[in-house]
């Protein structure tokens, strides 16, 4: 029987060090965004794991401006994709183009080919070319005229949907929005965010010139990534999440059976791997070398609230998802 043996437990000095890093990520985009705390916390989970993220909200919650900060915070390739019903899956991957002169296809890739990825209303492109997207992140490469083209590392996709306007939208499909390892929904600020957002226009933060120093390099947050695989997450962990996962398939046995009566289909087995990595972050995010309950339970909104298929019926009694889960986090005991 072919055996693994679990990786070393971080040392002092790896988890000070890999703190650092974020730290400083952190702080550069404090400087530029106003609140949005779990936002920012949102984005270093995806930066330090290698997953994506779906950001829903109004319009002019600063997602874009979220986005690029973490790039620039740690020098990486930014591309922002405004997602239209005309657009193309050779407008993200890349195509082929003739040169006369030569007489030979060159290949072009596409915006795809980043580090950070901002997919704006991804549910305003259509069903082939959200395909297209989805698979370049799933897979890591693209595919230009039968020859692949490895995507760059690290690599993330921030993808956004405006709940308010459905008018020429195409809504992804369930199994697509499965590949995002958390989704994210954006408050509005507050008051006192809102002042210190203008004062902060106007005293010129955002413009090109005020552009910041790198806080850390992409090889620094490759290396973040292979600390967070150490983190250590005791078996009883995993058990717990696997329990919250097996409820949202077997709601009726477990809880209110007319909040289990909503839920069409529960959440697949990506939604375990994503608590496992993200809880990961987050306790290297809180200064830990291990996981505890309490990191699993503040993801639980963002891993499960685009797994969790609802019925009709949930639609038409306004009945939000987040009820639901919060449902299936009581009725499983935490270790």
């Amino acid at each position: 029987m072919l055996q693994t043996s679990a990786p070393a437990r971080l040392e002092p000095a790896e988890l000070a060090r890999a703190q650092q890093v974020v730290a400083n990520i952190s702080r550069s985009f404090e400087a530029k965004v106003v609140g949005q705390a779990r936002l920012r916390e949102s984005l270093l989970v995806g930066l330090m794991t290698g997953g994506h993220i779906l950001l829903e909200s109004v319009p002019g919650l600063a997602k874009t401006t979220a986005a690029q900060t973490v790039a620039e915070a740690v020098s990486a390739e930014f591309r922002r994709i405004q997602c239209t019903p005309d657009l193309l899956p050779s407008d993200i991957v890349g195509t082929q183009i003739y040169d006369a002169a030569k007489g030979t296809f060159i290949t072009q890739l596409g915006p795809v080919h980043a580090n950070i990825v901002l997919l704006d209303e991804i549910n305003r492109s259509s069903a082939k070319t959200q395909s297209a997207m989805l698979e370049a992140m799933q897979e890591r490469q693209t595919s230009i005229g039968g020859e692949e083209y490895r995507l760059p590392s690290p690599f993330m996709v921030l993808a956004t949907q405006n709940p308010i306007e459905q008018e020429g939208t195409y809504q992804l499909p369930e199994a697509q929005m499965d590949r995002f390892m958390l989704k994210d929904v954006l408050d509005y600020p507050t008051p006192a965010e809102e002042t210190e957002i203008i004062r902060r226009i106007d005293a010129g933060v955002f413009s090109a010139e005020q552009k910041p120093a790198a806080a850390a390099s992409l090889d620094a947050v490759i290396g973040v990534q292979e600390l967070v695989k150490r983190i250590y997450i005791d078996p009883a962990i995993i058990n717990y999440i696997v329990g919250l996962v097996f409820v949202t398939r077997n709601a009726g046995q477990y809880i209110d059976q007319r909040l289990a009566g909503f839920i069409e289909f529960g959440a697949s087995p990506r939604a375990s791997i994503a608590f496992s990595q993200a809880a990961r972050a987050v306790a290297l995010l809180s200064g830990r070398d291990h996981v505890i309950p309490e990191d699993v339970k503040s993801l639980a909104h963002r891993v499960l609230r685009h797994r969790l298929i609802l019925g009709f019926d949930a639609v038409a009694e306004q009945v939000p998802v987040e009820t639901i889960i919060d449902a299936v986090v009581a009725s499983v005991q935490t270790p």
